[in-house]
């Protein structure tokens, strides 16, 4: 038997995402200076603290818009990102959490 969805299972599909609502979706972050994330993540997840450069969804530019967290812990960022920048994040096992 194959393993596919069953919206039976799934309590939250009719929720409608808010701030507060759980994340539906993840992957893995291959930090970049020059691309964005596949799908702009609601959150991420940091598995190994450090710095954490990245750029706002509402950032108007990538490079002037950019914000590097110092020496933030393994848990949760809370904050839309499109970017994790290669250049200034020295945080790992970076997970990018979306709805």
């Amino acid at each position: 038997m194959a393993n596919t969805y069953d919206n039976t299972l799934d309590l939250h599909r009719a929720t409608a995402p808010t701030p507060n609502s759980v994340s539906r979706f993840g992957e893995a972050v291959t930090p970049s200076n020059t691309v964005n994330l596949t799908t702009y993540a609601k959150e991420l997840y940091i598995g190994v603290s450090g710095d954490v450069k990245v750029t706002p969804v509402s950032a108007t530019d990538d490079t002037t818009g950019a914000i590097t967290f110092k020496a933030h812990p393994v848990g949760y960022l809370k904050m839309q990102v499109r970017r994790v920048w290669a250049t200034g994040t020295t945080a790992t096992n970076i997970l990018a959490l979306s709805e």
